[in-house]
């Protein structure tokens, strides 16, 4: 069978490939390699979730469900983010997902036309550049720096603002760099939202992955400074899932959270594409919800520990430097005075020490002279693998 690239579309043809994927192809080649890629917790779903999900099976919930997800579930997801935010959340303000990557799909999908532009944090997870792409919009990227502790500032995304910005993508705690955004830019950027009349897209997959002192605060618990006493913004779609916090990664469960016109064409959407996540993947959900929370305090204890492994380990390596990450599972690894491109850099780790790492320039170009490591990994794993950082450094 013969194919022609004028076959192809050309949205297809020109989608972003992710050096991530490529990483973790070139890394099949070695399967004894040390691994710190993966993205995923290194728990298994507690056993309550996974028995909610047996009983719904066994009871035969293995048909067709509502498109935006079954009543139990988005109420109690409403009921949890009413009192988490301080504001009321009714489950008409709920679209149940396949996952974080649909619902932002989603998300683009009712505020983004062909032409209009998108403001990125860079660097920041590659999948939002590449739906970006998919629906014609323009992805207008704003540095984040170390700097400024790896947050993104509001005064940065004021001067990306034009006429043509449709919507931003904030991401706090921030994959790939273990930050948390301050609750005042978080604030002013709600502020220009209302000003400019754009809709602010919030990831906050991770947002009960923080450590120590840090805060938290999510774009639906704010108030814009030009707003009156009363008045809620609602110019935000909250993203959220069920994979990081619960170890639910292949269970695929993830949701949206806004004002009701945009949720219910969500809806219609979802019929057209996958109809509905299934219904016991979704009693499963509830059950992680409304079920005891001691599992997630002491994945959370156990990240924060090893956390402390990874930068006492990578700060003593010659060359490489680690600011403590905040949130998340991930080590956003300064690399630039080992004075290699962070692709030449993963690569060469992966073919002359075994190790296999994400580079920073596949997060966006201000992502060069990083590389991403997970921590979400045994202590013999991270010690392992900074032995291997360690010969390298001694081999340069």
């Amino acid at each position: 069978m013969t194919s022609s690239h004028s076959r192809i579309s050309h949205m297809a043809a020109s989608y972003p490939a992710s050096d991530i994927r490529k990483m973790f192809n070139l890394a099949l080649d070695f399967p004894d390699a040390v691994k710190l890629t993966v993205g995923e917790p290194d728990f298994t779903t507690p056993k309550h979730i996974k028995a909610a999900g047996i009983r719904a099976i066994e009871n035969d919930n293995t048909r067709y469900v509502a498109n935006a997800g079954i009543p139990e579930l988005r109420q109690a997801i409403a009921r949890k983010y009413s009192t988490r935010w301080n504001r009321s959340i009714v489950p008409g303000n709920v679209m149940v997902s396949f996952g974080a990557m649909e619902a932002l799909t989603f998300a683009l999908d009712v505020t983004v036309t062909p032409g209009d532009e998108v403001i990125i944090p860079d660097p920041s997870f590659p999948n939002y550049m590449g739906q970006v792409h998919r629906l014609g919009g323009i992805a207008v990227s704003v540095p984040v720096t170390e700097d400024n502790d790896f947050k993104l500032r509001a005064e940065d995304v004021r001067s990306s603002i034009t006429d043509k910005t449709a919507a931003i993508i904030i991401n706090s705690p921030s994959n790939p760099l273990g930050s948390v955004m301050d609750r005042a830019d978080i604030e002013q950027i709600a502020a220009l939202a209302d000003e400019h009349g754009f809709t602010v897209i919030s990831d906050e997959v991770y947002d009960e992955m923080v450590f120590d002192d840090s805060v938290f605060t999510s774009i639906a618990e704010v108030k814009p400074s030009t707003a009156e006493a009363e008045a809620e913004f609602d110019r935000f779609l909250a993203i959220g899932s069920f994979s990081k916090t619960y170890a639910m990664t292949g269970w695929r469960c993830g949701f949206v959270i806004g004002s009701e016109d945009f949720i219910a064409p969500m809806a219609l959407l979802q019929e057209g594409l996958t109809s509905s996540l299934p219904g016991f993947v979704q009693e499963a959900a509830v059950a992680a919800i409304e079920g005891p929370q001691t599992a997630v305090e002491e994945m959370v204890a156990s990240y924060a520990r090893r956390r402390e492994l990874m930068v006492e380990r990578i700060n003593a390596i010659e060359g490489l430097s680690l600011l403590r990450p905040a949130a998340t599972f991930y080590a956003w690894v300064n690399v630039s005075e080992w004075g290699l491109a962070s692709w030449e850099l993963a690569t060469q780790l992966l073919e002359k020490h075994n190790l296999a790492t994400i580079p920073g320039s596949a997060f966006g170009p201000a992502g060069e002279g990083y590389l991403r490591l997970t921590f979400a990994v045994s202590d013999e794993t991270i010690n392992t693998a900074c032995d291997r950082l360690e010969a390298f450094a001694a081999g340069r």
